[in-house]
């Protein structure tokens, strides 16, 4: 057998070896462009921009885009994670949190009528383990609880008008991505439009009251935390007097700080689009 010359064949590896390390690095798209292709064809804003629903049957029908988003969120590493700015993180776990929500109904879509019949006694559709998020197989609640309101990672409260469970009950998705730039006027707006629908939430003439969603029951503690300038639920609801109502004595006496709270049943079925 002739001899082999491994010299001849040193600088032919060498080239191999450097273009496999010199492969091009692709950039996460903090924009999330392609989940708001998705928002912009399949969500659908009702009730003069205060809901929206969701047209899970035409997402079902075209869900390579979804898949391919999602496939983008899940390649992101924790070491990456943690260089990126406080907007950029934000954005990127509530627009994920959003994505895999629609996700779970779809997997289930259309023989639900809400998320909650993803679920059983034993078990809850936000418990379910089905995606990987910064190297971890991760369910929703994780994603919600762990990364997005751990206290003394982000403790804002806002956040909660952004998270969309799939439920008529819930803030409405907005048609637009999460993106470092909007963020923060976002999360405002989606509170104000949160507010200002009746059916969720709204001053109670009669009984001289704030009757309001479930969520600020559930989620009380967290805005307590002095985050944008609110340390309870009436300094939060001092804030936006104007969504809550229409008529000026009303506004003053929510801006008072002294108003009884009381809650609203909470509507869990899916905000599905019907035509």
């Amino acid at each position: 057998m002739p001899k082999i010359n491994i010299k001849r064949f040193k600088p032919l590896t060498t080239i191999c070896f450097l273009s496999i390390l010199i492969q091009p690095v692709y950039a996460f798209d903090h924009q999330h462009k392609l989940w708001h292709s998705i928002l912009q064809k399949n969500i659908h804003v009702i009730s003069e921009g205060t809901a929206s629903q969701v047209d899970y049957s035409n997402i079902k029908k075209n869900t390579s885009q979804l898949k391919q988003y999602l496939k983008t969120l899940s390649a992101i590493n924790n070491n990456e994670f943690q260089k990126w700015s406080i907007n950029q993180q934000k954005a990127f776990l509530i627009n994920a949190y959003n994505a895999f929500t629609i996700q779970l109904v779809i997997s289930r879509y259309p023989d639900i009528k809400s998320i909650k019949d993803i679920g059983s006694w034993f078990s809850s559709p936000w418990k379910k383990k089905f995606f990987v998020l910064l190297n971890k197989e991760r369910s929703l609640d994780d994603l919600e609880h762990t990364l997005l309101l751990k206290k003394g990672q982000y403790d804002d409260p806002l956040i909660h008008v952004a998270l969309v469970c799939a439920s008529k009950g819930c803030p409405a998705l907005r048609n637009k991505a999460y993106t470092p730039e909007n963020i923060e006027q976002l999360l405002s707006e989606n509170m104000r439009f949160f507010l200002s629908d009746k059916t969720r939430n709204r001053y109670d003439s009669k009984s001289g009251t704030l009757a309001v969603s479930k969520i600020f029951s559930w989620y009380e503690s967290d805005f307590n935390q002095g985050y944008w300038g609110i340390f309870s639920l009436n300094d939060l609801f001092s804030l936006y007097s104007e969504a809550l109502s229409n008529k000026k004595e009303e506004q003053t006496l929510i801006q008072s700080k002294n108003v009884d709270i009381t809650y609203l049943e909470y509507d869990w079925s899916l905000n599905n689009f019907s035509q």
